[in-house]
């Protein structure tokens, strides 16, 4: 399964997200991809004040922290 994170440079909730998802996709064994949101003024106008947010396609699972239950429930949907 692959995932994306929405994310910006010099958010302290983007990085313990991101620190947090690389030890949990050691042991659940999912794809990620991260995305910078300012690279894309589409992105800044839905995401702006959200981020991080944790997606899986359309699927929101988290946003500001890290839920590792709800990524753990979804993940076995």
């Amino acid at each position: 399964m692959s995932l994306t994170l929405y994310s910006r440079s010099g958010c302290h909730l983007c990085e313990d997200m991101a620190a947090a998802l690389d030890e949990l996709q050691k042991e659940l064994g999912f794809q990620l991809e991260r995305i910078d949101i300012d690279s894309d003024p589409a992105l800044i106008e839905v995401y702006g004040t959200l981020v991080p947010v944790l997606k899986d396609g359309d699927t929101e699972i988290c946003h500001y922290f890290l839920d590792p239950q709800a990524l753990r429930d979804h993940l076995v949907i």
